[in-house]
């Protein structure tokens, strides 16, 4: 897997890998992250999926991320029990 772009955010840190004939979107916050895989025929270079990372998929991710943080809080408590 071949990084191809880190994207600059102030609160994410966003990375684009090719793989596979395949661009990945990884997006991480904290010890969380999300990955989206876009396949180079679906798309026309790296510029495309550069465009793709728009403030409402980054609104969606953050919205995820609060589900996934909350997720693994309550598994979490199995240990604890």
């Amino acid at each position: 897997m071949r990084l191809v772009a880190d994207v600059p955010h102030e609160r994410y840190k966003i990375q684009i890998f090719n793989y596979n004939a395949k661009y990945i979107v990884k997006i991480e916050l904290a010890q969380f992250e999300q990955i989206f895989k876009i396949s180079e025929m679906d798309v026309n270079g790296l510029e495309d999926v550069k465009k793709m990372i728009t403030d409402q998929i980054l609104k969606n991710s953050l919205d995820r991320f609060i589900t996934m943080r909350t997720d693994w809080s309550e598994a979490y408590k199995n240990i604890n029990v």
